[in-house]
């Protein structure tokens, strides 16, 4: 059986005889769409699924990643120096942490996922050698709880001073069943006024047929996966406020270059401010 050295920061037999690399996981099939190599056969058989509804999913994804990077900017330039990325993904350049550092050295960031991929990688290529500026919480969001308690998020974090809780395409894999709004807002009420919430989620109000037809292969599949539409997507904002442009198409959320189309990426994205 293969094992892992210390490139990924982690010993023993890979993958983990916990982990099923059968189901699809979102982190991997990003991680394929954006030409990385950390997936396995079943991520890569239902990214394919999906590209041969939506062949542009790859320009899609790299959409999502650049929303990441704009809003990581505009969140530092209004003087926040937390972040709070839950379902980072597998790490891709240029991480959250090093947009946000190279505008601010002293910001302090934590990520949060629950796949072993991840967290192999988050451990072997984002932690810098000070823990106490950019740490990895292995969790997950159907369970607020256990990131908020968690020991890496406390000493990292002062959750009595601003963050920015990042929602990046995460939210469809939780469905309505489990309620993804109250753990939303367990998430939001933890936080002080002045803290931020971006996200972005996939949606089928720019083209529902191929939207349901990849949501029907990922239930097939195994894997949850539910689009929103705007009012949905909407609501986990709470009572927070919107900033410019509001609740837009991912590409027109304050663009570096106008967009053609904006609707071409099916992501709603939005960062609001709390109160």
């Amino acid at each position: 059986m293969p094992t892992k050295d210390d490139s990924t920061g982690r010993s023993g037999p890979w993958p983990p005889p916990e982990f099923d690399t059968g189901i699809p996981h979102s982190a991997r099939m990003y991680d394929y769409w954006l030409g990385g190599k950390d997936n396995y056969a079943a991520d890569r058989a239902m990214a394919e699924a999906f590209l041969q509804q939506i062949p542009t999913l790859r320009t899609m994804a790299k959409e999502n990643r650049d929303f990441v990077t704009r809003a990581t900017r505009y969140l530092t330039r209004q003087g926040v120096r937390q972040f709070l990325d839950v379902g980072t993904g597998i790490p891709t350049s240029p991480n959250l942490h090093e947009t946000a550092q190279e505008l601010a050295p002293a910001t302090k960031v934590v990520y949060v996922d629950n796949d072993p991929v991840v967290l192999a990688h988050a451990r072997a290529l984002m932690m810098p050698a000070d823990r106490t500026s950019t740490a990895y919480v292995d969790a997950d969001l159907r369970d607020p709880a256990s990131i908020l308690t968690a020991a890496s998020v406390a000493d990292v974090l002062d959750l009595g001073r601003p963050v920015a809780l990042m929602l990046i395409a995460v939210l469809m894999l939780i469905g309505d069943d489990e309620d993804p709004y109250a753990k939303v807002a367990q998430l939001r009420d933890a936080l002080p006024s002045g803290s931020y919430l971006a996200l972005t989620h996939p949606t089928g109000d720019f083209d529902p047929p191929s939207m349901a037809a990849i949501t029907a292969a990922a239930t097939g599949g195994g894997m949850t996966f539910q689009p929103r539409s705007r009012q949905q997507v909407e609501r986990f904002l709470g009572d927070w406020e919107p900033v410019e442009p509001g609740l837009v198409p991912v590409r027109a959320w304050q663009p570096d270059v106008d967009p053609d189309d904006p609707t071409s990426a099916y992501y709603w994205s939005v960062v609001a401010r709390k109160p």
